[in-house]
């Protein structure tokens, strides 16, 4: 016969689980509690998640659609507010990245994703034109596509063999913008934000934007020569667009709604040796209200 009368514990960190004690006692298993990733806000829907690079690209966005400061415990600052359109009131949030490039524009796209989750995310901002006709300064390029130009093989002789990927938004967002496109025109034509500039007018486009790690200020560069070859389409190059898409490849294996994506670029320069800050603010003010007409069709 056995007689238990309790537990006597001697010693420091010790753990007991699934112990009785007592007539006809008995235990049932439990699954072990695994950590989480912080869930996205219970409390609503957010419908569009933006990124922006540069301070000029975000207080564009904030101005624009009327977004307040938040920031989370953990230190993260985000902005959040409601925008109305059509039928509709959209919760939005926008961040900003803490550097230029592609790793970063990733690394905020997934703080975006475990603390809201949006249905849509956008990339808004400046980036260099590199074509004559259509990405002149204060012009805005919306794209649904991605040519990310940075993969290339050099042989022995050192010539180098880029190898773009071609990558393009979900088709609802393609038909989103071809549809404002429709309705407004190509080039549809918006009165400026800034009339202190000489031009009181500017012209948006859809395009394909080439996207990689360079600042590219040489109009004999061998990747402006390169993206018109792979595609006369392609208008404006940036350094995060490539991560947005990559990101969304690699997360649409999961079995739940992935969001769309759009790049909205106001051109701040022509990628050539004159290339500067000074119409940056400029091309981020004319991107961020493009943003705010296509959200009737986006969202």
């Amino acid at each position: 016969m056995t007689h238990n009368r309790g537990i006597i514990s001697r010693g420091n960190n010790n753990h007991f689980s699934n112990i009785a004690i007592g007539t006809n006692a008995q235990t049932a298993a439990t699954a072990p509690q695994l950590s989480a990733d912080p869930a996205p806000e219970a409390d609503t829907r957010w419908d569009l998640g933006i990124v922006t690079i540069l301070s000029e690209e975000l207080r564009s966005v904030i101005d624009e659609l009327h977004l307040r400061r938040h920031k989370k415990p953990s230190g993260l600052y985000f902005y959040q507010g409601e925008y109305t359109v059509p039928g509709t009131t959209l919760r939005v949030v926008a961040t900003q990245t803490q550097s230029q490039g592609q790793r970063s524009t990733m690394a905020a796209l997934e703080n975006l994703r475990r603390h809201y989750n949006p249905r849509l995310w956008a990339l808004v901002g400046v980036g260099g034109g590199i074509h004559d006709d259509h990405a002149r300064i204060g012009n805005v390029i919306v794209s649904t596509e991605v040519v990310y130009y940075e993969n290339r093989k050099i042989n022995p002789c050192g010539n180098v063999h880029r190898r773009g990927e071609h990558r393009q938004a979900p088709a609802h967002v393609v038909h989103a913008v071809n549809a404002y496109f429709t309705d407004h025109g190509t080039p549809a034509r918006i009165t400026g934000q800034m009339t202190a500039y000489a031009s009181n007018h500017y012209e948006v486009y859809p395009g394909v934007i080439g996207s990689g790690e360079a600042v590219i200020a040489d109009r004999a560069s061998d990747i402006r020569t390169y993206l018109a070859t792979y595609n006369e389409k392609v208008l404006a190059v940036d350094m995060e667009a490539g991560g947005l898409s990559q990101y969304w490849q690699e997360n649409s294996v999961d079995g739940s709604t992935n969001p769309g994506w759009v790049i909205i670029r106001g051109v701040s320069d022509n990628a050539d040796e004159e290339k500067g800050h000074s119409h940056h603010e400029l091309a981020a003010r004319n991107a961020a209200h493009v943003l705010s007409r296509l959200l009737p069709y986006l969202c």
